[in-house]
């Protein structure tokens, strides 16, 4: 099969315009991670390249397949200029590259913590897996290979992670609608949880 990664790469840009800027991470054992940042007015956003190159394997298999199983990039969207919001690359690196190094399968209402802010003076730690298909469209590969998605990251307080292990993830988000919650506010405070 064909290195996907340049036919993500094409959607990514046809969806959102060419990067303005590019960032590569290779963490130790494992293939190396772009994060491409795409500003338009005051919003900017960060998608990976490069954990779709492989399938993400379910960890109890014994033998991982090549070709089949679900393929994913992650993409992050914030309002520029409140906070150093580039300094997210490695985190989101980190994120790209957890299931090559710890079997995960990333999906729609997956929580994912890095442990620390995803950038300086950032309130959150962790983030809330959307559903794809809004902002970029799937990407069809050939038979049997599954599409790739291209998966929202929703910035979650530590309030709103554990409150979200406890209710799940859609009642979480119904919070945010709720609230009139800006998802993209960089700094922004928890969403009321009582």
């Amino acid at each position: 099969m064909a290195d996907v990664l340049p036919l993500v790469e094409a959607r990514l840009c046809s969806a959102l315009g060419e990067p303005d800027a590019r960032a590569g991470v290779t963490f130790l054992g494992t293939d190396r991670i772009e994060v491409l940042r795409f500003t338009e007015g005051d919003l900017v956003r960060y998608a990976t390249l490069g954990m779709s190159a492989q399938p993400m394997a379910d960890p109890t298999a014994v033998l991982a397949d090549p070709v089949k199983g679900p393929r994913a990039e992650l993409i992050l969207s914030v309002r520029a200029g409140a906070a150093d919001t580039d300094k997210v690359l490695r985190p989101l690196a980190v994120l790209a590259v957890s299931p090559q190094v710890e079997g995960l399968v990333v999906a729609p209402g997956a929580s994912l913590d890095v442990g620390e802010p995803l950038w300086p003076g950032a309130p959150f730690t962790s983030v809330l897996v959307a559903e794809s298909g809004g902002l970029v469209e799937d990407l069809e590969l050939d038979a049997p290979a599954d599409p790739v998605r291209f998966l929202p990251l929703l910035p979650m307080t530590p309030n709103e992670a554990a409150w979200k292990r406890v209710h799940g993830a859609g009642a979480l988000q119904e919070r945010w609608l709720n609230g009139g919650t800006d998802l993209r506010d960089p700094l922004r405070k928890s969403v009321a949880l009582d």
